[in-house]
């Protein structure tokens, strides 16, 4: 399973496996805030509880890597599940404030905890993040994610998105819907931290803190929010763009926030606002139709048949 692993320079693949791992973890927070509409401004703790949870095992069991991996995916859904139950019934700001409260006091737990060790970080974590691995798991990602946009209960989120009052009324189990979702999210964003922890190799809790958390919500809101297409844009842009500008070190970050600031200027609701994976489908396939082709003569589109 190594099909895609070694064909580019090490450096080019260690960038396009960033860029992976962060469309996993803004797929996961497109879900929540995008979909949903629930500000999540913790996302990166259910990314460290999938990263040290999968070093622990990689590293005091010895499991094979995918175990690892779905171990901390599971972990942050389980932490999803306790923290969202009783802060979801909360919106807008309130909710916003008890998301990044929880990621602080898991940040300020992990300092003090010698096991994964504390504030000097955990370290030896085996290279087991392979390209190859984590494109499968962006597919399966993506398709999951058309999935639930595409079913009921993508509809039901969407319904509560838009008016919780009347989506309750038309008999929609707010709490219960709110819970799944925020579940499912919390479960991919421990995927791209297991992802993560064996890449990278050390964990320190500081690099799960809330600036991690705004990082991946710019992803989504470039893209534009609710947009499968769209966060996987935004993510690969926003993880690729300080790498292109390494040429110009001095002035990176500088020429980093100006785009940021023309790109939400010229397209405020996003790159791909309001488009969906099957919308994007259909103008792709659009394009080919042997109808849309100009006729050799008279150099107009044909009527199609």
């Amino acid at each position: 399973m190594a099909f895609l692993d070694g064909i580019i320079p090490p450096y080019y693949e260690s960038i396009l496996i960033t860029v992976g791992i962060y469309i996993i973890l803004a797929l996961g927070l497109n879900l929540i805030t995008g979909v949903t509409g629930q500000l999540n401004l913790g996302h990166a703790a259910y990314m460290s509880i999938g990263a040290y949870t999968s070093a622990m095992i990689s590293l005091k069991l010895g499991l094979p890597f995918i175990f690892a991996i779905l171990a901390g995916g599971c972990a942050a859904a389980f932490f999803g599940v306790v923290i969202g139950y009783p802060t979801l019934r909360l919106t807008g700001d309130y909710l916003a404030i008890c998301t990044l409260g929880f990621g602080e006091i898991l940040k300020s737990v992990l300092f003090n905890i010698p096991a994964v060790g504390g504030a000097m970080g955990l370290a030896g974590i085996p290279a087991k993040t392979t390209l190859t691995l984590t494109v499968i798991i962006v597919i399966i990602v993506v398709i999951m994610m058309v999935r639930v946009e595409s079913s009921r209960f993508g509809r039901a989120l969407v319904a509560i998105r838009e008016d919780e009052i009347a989506a309750e009324c038309y008999g929609i189990n707010i709490t219960k819907y709110k819970v799944q979702m925020f579940s499912l999210g919390c479960f991919i964003a421990g995927l791209g931290g297991a992802l993560w922890a064996h890449k990278i190799m050390v964990l320190q809790p500081r690099d799960f803190g809330f600036l991690k958390s705004i990082e991946i919500l710019n992803m989504v809101v470039l893209g534009g929010l609710g947009s499968i297409p769209g966060t996987i844009l935004g993510a690969a842009l926003l993880t690729s763009i300080p790498e292109i500008l390494r040429f110009s070190s001095e002035y990176r970050m500088m020429l980093y926030g100006a785009l940021l600031v023309a790109m939400m200027v010229f397209r405020p609701h996003g790159l791909m606002g309001g488009m969906s994976f099957n919308t994007l489908l259909k103008r792709s396939f659009n394009l080919f139709k042997p109808g849309d082709k100009p006729d050799d003569k008279t150099g107009r589109k044909g009527m199609g048949g």
